[in-house]
């Protein structure tokens, strides 16, 4: 799997966390499509996919409780997600590219 694979399903999470804040996406849709991303969770070190499924394992909690409805109110929650987002970009922007 190369990097730039990787950057793609990273900006695809990107999206979906936006699509997922305007009510486009539930939060299982978002977390079934970030699961899939086996370029950009092998890409990174071993922890980050752990954290990432515990975000997402979380989102689906709080909105299980909620019955199917947006949760603005997690603002916390995704700002993690963003978070991690931005941290994974950095970490696969540094590895060094195959020639």
């Amino acid at each position: 799997m190369t990097t730039s694979h990787a950057l793609m399903q990273l900006q695809a999470l990107h999206d979906n966390l936006l699509r997922y804040e305007e009510c486009a996406i539930s939060a299982s849709a978002l977390s079934e499509q970030t699961r899939a991303s086996g370029a950009l969770l092998d890409s990174l070190p071993p922890r980050y996919g752990e954290v990432l499924l515990a975000l997402l394992d979380r989102l689906e909690a709080s909105t299980l409780a909620a019955e199917e409805s947006c949760t603005f109110n997690q603002q916390e929650l995704h700002d993690n997600l963003y978070g991690w987002v931005e941290k994974a970009r950095e970490q696969l922007e540094s590895q060094p590219q195959p020639l």
